[in-house]
């Protein structure tokens, strides 16, 4: 769970996900497990079972991208978590040095006005965000942790009134753009995996990066508000990316967020 075996991990978790009938298999009698066995993996992806076995223990991690293409059709995964398969299976990157966010980003997102904005790196961290982000939440403050604030900082979960589809949200997206394998994301998983709730959301394997999507607030000051996430990436900046928060025009939470200049 903390990256030491990801791959294997995300393998066996995987495979737990799958009926047998829904890959075309018949059952008969009782199951100890509740997907498919690990031979009927290997044999639904064309590969020995003992394979298999050596790449969900991790004595095996580098596997082909036509055994990773296999067990992503046996798998019956999407487009975003046939991507993560693949990430796993390479080698793991340097540790990574602190981010940084570069003046001309600051810059910017400084001059988006009426529009909150903050720039955050792969691992989640607040690198920069401007005064309305702030004002909307402390949680874009620089130096936050949005995944880690999501389960321990208890004013997050009135600002969210949709908290647990949220929460469940930022992991599977934390799961999707971080790496596990990375020192600094190894802790922060191995610090979280405390908390009950992000341990059964991130044992889940659930993938999804951070889409553009409509978010409710409930801010303590200015009521409730509803506003349109836009995530822009910051070229060659090693996954930074602003978010930005839009409200429709001339509505409650237009009129809302202006109060917060």
């Amino acid at each position: 769970m903390n990256g030491d075996n990801a791959l294997g991990d995300f393998l066996k978790a995987r495979r737990g996900r799958v009926r047998p009938d829904e890959a075309g298999l018949t059952s008969f009698g009782r199951r100890r497990v509740p997907g498919l066995r690990r031979d009927e993996l290997a044999r639904l992806a064309g590969v020995s079972q003992h394979y298999l076995t050596r790449l969900e223990q991790g004595t095996d991690r580098n596997p082909s991208p036509q055994v990773l293409n296999a067990l992503a059709s046996a798998l019956q995964l999407n487009q975003d978590e046939r991507a993560h398969l693949t990430a796993l299976a390479t080698p793991a990157p340097p540790p990574r040095e602190h981010a940084v966010a570069s003046a001309a980003v600051r810059q910017l997102i400084d001059s988006f006005g009426q529009t909150p904005a903050y720039v955050r790196d792969r691992r989640f961290d607040v690198l920069a965000a401007n005064k309305l982000a702030m004002a909307l939440s402390p949680l874009y403050t620089p130096g936050q942790n949005l995944v880690r604030d999501m389960f321990r900082d208890p004013t997050v979960r009135t600002l969210f009134p949709d908290w647990a589809q949220i929460a469940a949200q930022s992991v599977a997206a934390l799961r999707a753009e971080a790496d596990a394998r990375d020192p600094a994301t190894a802790d922060l998983i191995a610090e979280l995996l405390a908390d009950s709730q992000f341990r059964d959301l991130w044992t889940a394997h659930d993938v999804r990066p951070t889409r553009d999507e409509v978010k409710r607030f409930h801010h303590p000051v200015v009521g409730p508000l509803t506003l349109r996430r836009e995530t822009l990436t910051v070229a060659g900046a090693d996954g930074q990316v602003i978010i930005a928060y839009q409200a429709a025009p001339e509505t409650p939470s237009a009129y809302a967020l202006a109060r917060l200049l």
